[in-house]
């Protein structure tokens, strides 16, 4: 007797209601962000630091950017696309914004000739704990937000542009500067864009990687340089993985460059020491 068409393709299960695909996914997840909740409790964070380099001087670096890291109970790296989707949305998000940018200030603090940018969230605009960190900072030294650097994602600002613009005008007010971070990889409104008068933008990673041989990602590049140049940004590409992307993009007329053929993130502070781990 056959069966066949009677055992359903595995892959037709996944999403209904208890299939077991998504619940060991939910599982899995569920397990993954008890553990990054426990290491925010317990401390067990860090950032990893990559240059940003100017394009046309590859051996300046015009400024680093500091990278989240969640360790586990053995030390171990919890890799951030197995959280970070679920942490957006959630306290979780606001308390790694929190680490993040505690971590930053400190640098910035120890470091008088250091320039770094540090990821948040428009989630955090309004979290009371991530306020506070930034503007005690700013009180106790206000030569500090010359030096510092706030990335939000394209998909994060548009989802409350008012408060996103008024926070940005304030902190620009105090020498903080903005990076639209991820541009290209979501849905700008060229009216927000106007509006917001972001200091730099990067141009997301998936137009980069692999550009000197793609005609289509050169104009899209090309428009996206265009773009910020009318409105006065500074334009970094992120992801430059090979030479000859970093020599077409800085004929392009990109200021700066970020990405592994310049550095890989190390949790070694460069400026305080050569040849530090990656991470």
């Amino acid at each position: 007797m056959s069966y066949r068409g009677r055992i359903p393709d595995p892959s037709a299960l996944a999403g209904l209601p208890g299939d077991p695909f998504s619940v060991a996914q939910g599982e899995r997840s569920g397990a993954t962000m008890s553990m990054v909740r426990r290491a925010l409790a317990e401390g067990r964070t860090m950032l990893a630091w990559q240059p940003v380099v100017e394009a046309a001087n590859p051996g300046t670096i015009a400024f680093h950017e500091g990278l989240i890291r969640v360790l586990d109970e053995g030390g171990r790296v919890i890799p951030a696309r197995d959280f970070m989707a679920a942490a957006e949305t959630s306290e979780a998000g606001r308390l790694l914004d929190c680490a993040s940018l505690d971590h930053g200030l400190r640098a910035l603090a120890a470091a008088p000739d250091l320039r770094l940018s540090i990821n948040m969230s428009a989630r955090s605009i309004g979290y009371p704990r991530w306020r506070r960190l930034l503007d005690s900072a700013l009180s106790d030294d206000p030569a500090l937000g010359v030096r510092l650097i706030l990335e939000i994602t394209e998909c994060s600002t548009m989802l409350v542009p008012e408060i996103v613009g008024s926070f940005m005008a304030d902190l620009q007010r105090r020498g903080v500067a903005f990076a639209l971070d991820d541009f290209g990889a979501g849905f700008t409104s060229f009216r927000y864009l106007r509006d917001f008068y972001f200091d730099i933008v990067k141009i997301d990673g998936q137009f980069i990687r692999g550009v000197a041989d793609s005609p289509d990602d050169q104009i899209l590049t090309q428009a996206m340089v265009g773009i910020a140049r009318q409105f006065d940004m500074f334009v970094v590409a992120e992801s430059v993985e090979t030479a000859a992307d970093a020599a077409w993009l800085a004929a392009a007329g990109v200021d700066c460059l970020q990405g592994y053929f310049f550095g890989a993130p190390t949790v070694q502070p460069p400026w305080q020491a050569k040849g530090g781990r990656s991470a």
